[in-house]
């Protein structure tokens, strides 16, 4: 019995350090996940810090938010695409109230919309960008965030289209 013990503890030892190891990469890069298991970034806008899953993927961008029926306080999506586009968005199968920010490639917010539950209305960006961010409805006003404000982020490698 002695032996099983001693032989199995270093398997152990081992599984346990991986799993540190793991955790600590994901925690070195800035980068964690969420229960949609889509990476989670920190975002400064214009001073605040949000956390935000990042939708890089077609099937993620298109999926957005849809279904949810929460989000916490100062958590939002990121859209990142590959390249500048005229984006647009719609609330369908999506239960939260939103609002959205556009935002360039410089990381200027160019336009801010409220975005009501579950319609098909169009939210446009004005131009064309590479990101918005959803945020819980009115998430903007209530920080004083308006059009021009600056956002930064960083991408992990693997979700950066432009490598910035």
């Amino acid at each position: 019995m002695r032996q099983r013990g001693t032989i199995a503890m270093p398997g152990l030892l081992t599984a346990l350090g991986l799993l540190a190891l793991t955790l600590f990469t994901v925690r070195a890069t800035g980068c964690s996940g969420s229960e949609s298991g889509l990476p989670v970034i920190a975002i400064e806008v214009d001073g605040h810090t949000v956390k935000a899953e990042v939708a890089a993927t077609a099937s993620s961008r298109s999926r957005g938010l849809m279904y949810r029926r929460s989000m916490g306080k100062n958590r939002g999506m990121l859209f990142v695409y590959e390249r500048p586009e005229a984006l647009s968005f719609w609330m369908k199968n999506t239960y939260l109230p939103l609002s959205i920010a556009f935002i360039d490639r410089g990381g200027t917010i160019v336009h801010i919309e409220d975005m009501q539950p579950l319609t098909t209305a169009s939210h446009k960006s004005p131009v064309k960008v590479p990101y918005a961010l959803e945020m819980n409805k009115g998430w903007f006003d209530d920080k004083g965030v308006a059009v021009g404000a600056k956002v930064t982020f960083e991408l992990p490698a693997e979700l950066d289209p432009e490598g910035r």
